[in-house]
């Protein structure tokens, strides 16, 4: 059975998406320029806030995970997976990681993509400031 979150967040001067392996979206209301995995600010929700079906279908280990970046017109899907040790209680991020790595940040592990590979386009309208919204689906 699939469910889905949606995050609004928007962009942000400093986003530059240059990060190899992770990809982030914080709730922090601002970014340095250190900050290469972060896409977004000010996100409405946080894991911490996601309900409990939700949070239970990401934990299987069969879970396949779809996170959807759209603004200003552009679009970038990334997949991946869930884990069973994934706690979703962090207060302030979102973190999709290409490795398996597990913290209280992370919504998403084997992810085919990072902040590094999204496109440029839609990097450019958020380092404009542009709206973002990001859909978390669940399959499993």
């Amino acid at each position: 059975m699939g469910r889905e979150v949606v995050i609004a967040a928007r962009g942000h001067e400093n986003v530059t998406a240059e990060h190899a392996s992770t990809l982030e979206v914080t709730s922090d209301d601002f970014l340095t320029p250190a900050g290469d995995c972060v896409l977004g600010v000010e996100a409405d929700t946080v894991p911490a806030d996601l309900d409990d079906a939700f949070v239970t279908a990401c934990q299987s280990a069969d879970a396949a995970i779809t996170a959807t970046l759209e603004a200003d017109g552009h679009t970038a899907v990334v997949e991946g997976s869930g884990h069973p040790k994934l706690p979703f209680e962090n207060e302030r991020g979102h973190v999709l990681r290409t490795s398996d790595y597990v913290d209280d940040r992370t919504v998403m592990v084997g992810a085919d993509a990072a902040a590094g590979d999204v496109d440029r386009d839609l990097v450019a309208a958020l380092a404009d400031g542009a709206d973002l919204t990001l859909t978390l689906a669940v399959e499993a």
